[in-house]
């Protein structure tokens, strides 16, 4: 009786064994995902990267208007045009920085040949 009770967990420890085996393969594929985290990481820097630019253009359009109205007393025409203005900027920087708009010199070299 005792040699029975010995035999079933030798043979559960072998299943327990083979399984164990067949998780641990599995985690080794998925360890292979490093390409897809490293390319999701420079996603999302491009995307921290094009904010930022929009951002920036939109925010020395506003200090240029407001600079523009102290010293010529515009308030609040300048601080206006100049923020659309940055919002033009912000756009055309983004629109660069993905290729859908070429450089003007760029454009330049290219009409010459």
């Amino acid at each position: 009786m005792m040699q029975d009770g010995e035999d079933e967990l030798e043979e559960r420890r072998k299943q327990l064994a083979s399984a164990l085996g067949q998780r641990r393969g599995q985690k080794t594929d998925e360890g292979s995902d490093k390409p897809e985290k490293v390319n999701d990481r420079r996603e999302m820097s491009r995307g921290l990267k094009l904010s930022n630019e929009f951002i920036s253009a939109i925010f020395v359009g506003f200090m240029l208007g407001y600079i523009l109205d102290r010293f010529a007393g515009t308030s609040p025409w300048g601080m206006i045009v100049c923020l659309l203005l940055g919002f033009g900027a912000g756009i055309l920087n983004i629109l660069r920085s993905v290729g859908l708009v070429v450089e003007p010199e760029d454009r330049i070299k290219r009409d010459k040949k």
